[in-house]
């Protein structure tokens, strides 16, 4: 079980890193894809961000040198590869094969990681030395920081196991004290999910389900919403004793996310405030346009807003990713608060630009699009409260009332759509032949064609709510016998 659980993981996280090789290649079976040595180096290549040699054919020589170039990079980096060898990875011996992905995942993933929490935990860290210093005393420090360095690669599993109940103990609890049963119940995993991204979780409900419920939770939301790859599966997780080994490799991910966000926070407002002057640009350039465009003709205003609208498009796609955030108002920075409220104003000032617009369509058209937006408004109105349900017949019989009597022009605007003569008395457009096949669409398809399946679903819901009214008659009709049996059945209705 162990060893069918290790080789699901390591696949899963070496396909992630390969995704991000140029070209990229995928592991369908570790055991059989690692014995021609162009996995390991490619792994090994996007891992360290350096070129390895490597033959390019596959016949047994050039596997054995590709192997032996990786094997030879791995100790370059001082890893003690203990009882791996050529033959045995050529052979594809699974424990060997484990080991060598497991050495190559500690020491590139979580042993990296985990040095960059050192300075947080006043643990010795590669990276917290300061200055270069040449005197006795510097000196004495550097022998002891060699000393401490190597006793990091033994701490570096303590501390992500200090990064997970810190993340943890947060939210009340929620214990971790190994990267074994503690993580069974998916509380965890679902608490360090809440402390990255507060708000994705409600860990009050999570309490009330089942391990396997919260661990499918966990591992779903952390795949959606924080990109992490999904390298576990409940079944997994909720066993006596889970693989160490796994796990780690998996909560690795999250103290990854971790350290890519505060990484990504100044280049995350340096494009905020981009996104902001860009979308300022916007309504001045907007505002500019209303201005010239006042004396022209109608033509001549929708030809220009046709002209704003694709440069703004396709420029709005370079601030995509910053404008689309799915965080909640109390997650936003004041500028990213700001930069939505800019797009919000300004969204909304391009959208009462095109209801002006519509408003300004030459007769007979400026009707026909009223009409079309008051079908389309009583199309999209939410449905009424169906817990009252002599409110609710009476707001159904109001609406299809409603909709029989727009739907009695739908003929005689269809036959004018049909035969309007786009051109004034100088023989030039009056109308963009674009806005004129936009309404001949909405009339036909989305009102047309639906305008049946509307009215039968209105009537269905009518009569469902009529069956239910009488029945409920029906039964106060009866006699109770007790004063008491009477109330409560008033109190329940």
């Amino acid at each position: 079980q162990r060893e069918s659980t290790q080789k699901k993981t390591f696949t899963s996280w070496i396909n992630s890193i390969l995704a991000k090789h140029t070209p990229p290649s995928v592991v369908s079976d570790l055991y059989t894809d690692i014995r021609q040595g162009h996995l390991l180096l490619d792994l090994l290549e996007v891992l360290s961000g350096e070129r390895l040699p490597r033959e390019k054919g596959f016949n047994t020589f050039q596997c054995r040198s590709n192997i032996e170039n990786a094997l030879t990079f791995l100790k370059s980096r001082s890893l003690k590869l203990i009882n791996i060898h050529v033959a045995d990875i050529i052979e594809g011996k699974p424990s060997i094969v484990l080991g060598l992905i497991w050495t190559i995942i500690f020491h590139f993933h979580i042993e990296e990681l985990a040095g960059t929490l050192a300075c947080a935990y006043n643990q010795p860290s590669r990276d917290c030395s300061g200055a270069a210093d040449s005197s006795p005393k510097a000196s004495r420090s550097a022998k002891k920081s060699a000393k401490i360095k190597e006793r990091w690669k033994v701490s570096a599993t303590n501390a992500l196991l200090l990064w997970a109940k810190e993340q943890c103990s947060l939210h009340g609890s929620i214990n971790v004290t190994d990267f074994k049963s503690s993580w069974r119940s998916g509380l965890p995993f679902l608490a360090v999910i809440q402390t990255l991204r507060p708000g994705l979780v409600d860990l009050e409900k999570a309490k009330t389900r089942s391990n396997k419920e919260n661990l499918k939770e966990a591992f779903r939301i952390a795949e959606l919403e924080l990109n992490i790859p999904r390298l576990l599966e409940p079944e997994d997780v909720d066993v006596v004793n889970p693989d160490e080994k796994s796990i780690m490799t998996y909560v690795a991910q999250f103290l990854q996310y971790s350290r890519n966000m505060c990484e990504s926070e100044g280049d995350m407002q340096e494009k905020v405030r981009e996104a902001a002057s860009w979308l300022v640009a916007q309504e001045e350039k907007l505002a500019k346009l209303l201005v010239d465009t006042e004396n022209e003709t109608y033509f001549q205003k929708c030809k220009e807003m046709m002209s704003f609208m694709e440069a703004f498009n396709q420029e709005k796609k370079t601030f995509v990713p910053v404008l689309s955030s799915k965080r909640s108002e109390a997650e936003l920075s004041e500028g990213q608060q700001q930069m939505r409220e800019e797009w919000d104003k300004l969204i909304s000032q391009i959208n009462k630009w095109k209801i002006k617009l519509d408003q300004m369509l030459p007769s007979p058209l400026d009707s026909i699009e009223a009409w079309l937006q008051e079908v389309e408004h009583l199309q999209a109105e939410d449905l009424p409260d169906l817990q009252d349900p002599f409110k609710a017949m009476f707001v159904f019989r109001e609406v299809i009332v409603a909709f029989k009597g727009l739907m009695d022009h739908f003929e005689s605007h269809w036959d004018t759509l049909q035969s309007f003569k786009n051109e004034d008395e100088k023989n030039m457009p009056l109308v963009l032949p674009e806005k004129l096949e936009e309404m001949k669409r909405r009339l036909f398809s989305n009102i047309h064609l639906n305008s049946s399946t509307f009215l039968e679903y209105h009537y269905g819901l009518s009569t469902a709510i009529a069956n239910e009214v009488m029945l409920k008659l029906n039964i106060r009709d009866m006699k109770y016998g007790t004063k008491e049996s009477v109330e409560s059945l008033l109190e329940n209705w």
